[in-house]
């Protein structure tokens, strides 16, 4: 196990670069794993969940390479339809490698995946989604086992589920017919997969609002893609910005992904500027209070609540958080309110934060990786020592964090902790 040691307050100043985005380059993967020749796809971020991803990969017999943040890969070469229940228990975003491994083998055999516990994160989206496609599914014991004899085009309502839409598009795309997806995401990172699909070979396209249409082709090929700039993280050093009264420039941060983030943000009367490809916070005068309801895109994004939270025990008032996405997601208010944040917790759902409060440092848990970096905010921002546990958690969603940290200032350390809680 490992801590973060963060000694606050302090103010943030200067500049940060955005890595590649997470959710994007977790769909972009296992999609091309679809071709008959390799892909290349640029700015991933380095990170855990990547790393164990290309992991489960390798392990099946594809040929992978991951430097300087692009990743190349053969998946000619693999050749089982059995990935490995230890590394496939370590994140959610295994779940898109079963289509994949269902169209080169007829079959699958998956562990259950594993990943941030969040409630009630139900795979059934999903799976209503492949038998609907004609892929039959069995869960025996702790695994599922999934067969098809062909997948066939039909007509599907994914409620906006946005690795619902990933899914059923990766199964479409070689299809027998027409497939058309009613209530599909249509976040940026969507776009993204689309975009890699169609460079593939694939027949994707809007149809009208949230509808998309899928023609299914015979095969695809290899190409390359640039991974879109990851809006969570870059929406996270600038609410650190904002929460510690710093001055600090955002670099890859992409206005239109951000509408409703920045319709908050001039909502609290924060102060920045914006240009093409970032966003630099200012420091400015009194916050003011709000309220967040997390939605699908466009709407508020669920994994920007929790470090908005912190800038919201700063602000002069009364605010509301209310999660629509996930069960459970609000138990890291909790650990805010160890450090002092004066915060009423309704429900699994909804909470009342009263602002302003001073936070002081103090020894603090890592429940999922957007709490743990929403942590790192309030340790900046807090009066005293804080030390965060299962540091090993937030790698899993950030690139190098407590060294961006560092560069805008913040006192922060990664140290060995034998004795820390074990989180996992």
């Amino acid at each position: 196990m490992q801590k973060l040691i963060i000694e606050g307050p302090n103010k943030l100043k200067g500049e940060v670069e955005v890595s590649g985005s997470k959710n994007a380059a977790l769909e972009l993967i296992p999609a091309s794993l679809l071709a008959n020749s390799p892909s290349t796809i640029r700015n991933v971020p380095n990170i855990l969940d990547i790393r164990n991803l290309l992991a489960i990969i390798e392990d099946l017999g594809g040929k992978v390479s991951f430097k300087e943040n692009v990743v190349n890969i053969d998946p000619t070469l693999i050749n089982s339809y059995k990935p490995s229940r230890k590394l496939m228990g370590r994140l959610r975003a295994s779940i898109m490698l079963t289509i994949p491994l269902l169209m080169k083998f007829g079959k699958v055999e998956i562990p259950f995946p594993g990943g941030c516990n969040l409630g009630k994160r139900s795979l059934d989206e999903h799976f209503n989604a492949f038998r609907s496609l004609g892929i039959k599914v069995k869960e025996v014991n702790s695994h599922y086992k999934i067969s098809t004899e062909g997948i066939m085009g039909t007509t599907l309502n994914l409620n906006f589920s946005v690795t619902g839409t990933a899914n059923a598009l990766i199964a479409a795309v070689l299809a027998e017919g027409t497939t058309i997806i009613k209530l599909a995401s249509a976040e940026p990172e969507t776009l993204n997969l689309i975009e890699f699909l169609n460079k593939m070979g694939a027949k994707i396209k809007w149809l009208e609002g949230h509808i998309l249409e899928i023609k299914g082709v015979k095969k695809l090929h290899g190409t390359e893609i640039k991974t879109i700039p990851d809006r969570i993280e870059a929406g996270t050093f600038a609410l650190a910005a904002i929460a510690t009264h710093g001055d600090v420039i955002v670099k890859n941060f992409v206005p239109h992904h951000n509408d409703a983030f920045l319709f908050k943000l001039r909502e609290i009367n924060a102060k920045f500027e914006l240009g093409k490809n970032f966003i630099h916070i200012k420091k400015g005068t009194a916050l003011k209070p709000t309220k967040i309801r997390t939605n699908c895109y466009p709407g508020f994004p669920t994994d920007l609540q929790a470090p908005f939270a912190v800038v919201l025990t700063q602000a002069e008032g009364i605010s509301e958080i209310f999660e629509t996405i996930y069960d459970g997601r609000l138990n890291y208010l909790y650990e805010l309110e160890k450090m002092g944040a004066k915060i009423a917790i309704e429900n699994s759902n909804l909470a009342t934060i009263y602002g302003p409060t001073p936070l002081f440092g103090t020894d603090i848990d890592t429940l999922d990786l957007r709490a743990g970096a929403t942590l790192i905010i309030a340790s900046i921002l807090g009066q005293g020592e804080s030390q965060i546990n299962g540091a090993e958690i937030i790698d899993r969603g950030y690139e190098n964090i407590e060294e961006k940290f560092r560069k805008l200032g913040a006192r922060i350390t990664r140290v060995e902790s034998e004795g820390a809680k074990n989180l996992f």
